[in-house]
């Protein structure tokens, strides 16, 4: 028997339970893993209260989680290249890996370098692949001044980072508590709010915006249209609504959700240079506070599970 978050009905936070079930059996091209660090995800949320019962609806029982960082337990029929004991990182379209053992197609799993801890590991795929696709999809180069909402979340420190690598200017809109840590990584700290236009003004070069990532929702692409800002060179991953009134772009996780962009990213924390700030961790059974903290939308990067 292991652990795992199930939920049987779509509700609150109430909803969810640590419940026993059987331990995993892998099937061709599976390979069991014994999750290290799972990082839980906003998408998570919506799909739990039922919002995106339209798109992706839920079959109940129901796990959750994409995201893991593990170790390899037991192999299925066929799968090759992989072991017992090897540390890997990835995901699963199953909704399962928030849970002590986790069923994953061989294909959706990479390595683990040495220098990527378990719970950075265990937040690349969901917030790693959005933030990959979101800064591709305004074209963000050099010359260029971006403009990311929600800048310290879990997309938007990502974001931030990737959108400095390809030599953008970036503006990161924030609370006065995260702003070092936006200076700290080359962005140009904005506070949110009333008179956030003005102030994003006086902030770009020359006053001008060329490219803004919503990360955040309520009236960001508004705002960037506002600026100036054309509505190709927009990407929201939560107003959908105003993206199909204007236009605007909304490239997130479904269009970098790859082990290789996963892969890429790893080597880059690995390396230095890219970091996952871990707001912090909770173990398996207190999966409701974690999403309580996640739902106050106030933490710097990644909240984590750790089975």
């Amino acid at each position: 028997m292991s652990k795992a978050v199930r939920f049987d009905e779509y509700g609150p936070i109430e909803v969810l339970r640590v419940e026993e079930v059987d331990r995993p059996v892998p099937g061709p091209g599976q390979v069991l893993v014994r999750v290290r660090a799972a990082a839980i995800n906003p998408g998570e949320v919506s799909i739990r209260t039922g919002a995106l019962h339209e798109k992706w609806p839920a079959t109940f029982p129901s796990g959750e989680g994409s995201d893991l960082a593990g170790i390899v337990e037991e192999l299925g029929a066929g799968v090759t290249g992989l072991a017992a004991g090897d540390e890997v990182i990835g995901f699963t379209d199953d909704r399962a890996s928030h849970a002590e053992f986790v069923l994953v197609e061989a294909g959706n799993l990479t390595p683990r370098p040495a220098n990527v801890s378990w719970e950075q590991g265990g937040s690349l795929y969901v917030a790693g692949t959005t933030a990959y696709a979101a800064v591709r999809a305004v074209a963000a180069g050099p010359g260029d001044t971006v403009v990311i909402s929600a800048a310290a979340g879990g997309v938007g420190t990502i974001a931030v980072q990737l959108a400095r690598r390809a030599g953008a200017t970036v503006i990161g809109l924030a609370s006065e508590a995260n702003h070092e840590w936006l200076t700290a990584h080359g962005a140009i700290p904005v506070t949110y709010g009333e008179g956030v236009a003005d102030r994003i003004r006086a902030a770009a070069p020359g006053g001008r915006v060329d490219a803004f990532i919503d990360a955040f929702g309520s009236g960001y692409v508004d705002l960037a249209l506002e600026l100036g800002v054309a509505p190709e060179r927009i990407d929201t991953i939560k107003d959908l609504a105003a993206a199909a009134k204007h236009g605007v772009k909304t490239d997130g996780n479904a269009q970098a959700a790859t082990i290789e962009v996963v892969a890429e990213l790893a080597a880059l924390v690995d390396k230095g240079e890219l970091e996952i700030p871990i707001a912090r961790t909770y173990p398996l059974d207190q999966v409701r506070d974690a999403f309580r903290e996640l739902e106050r939308r106030h933490t710097r990067g990644k909240i984590v599970l750790v089975p």
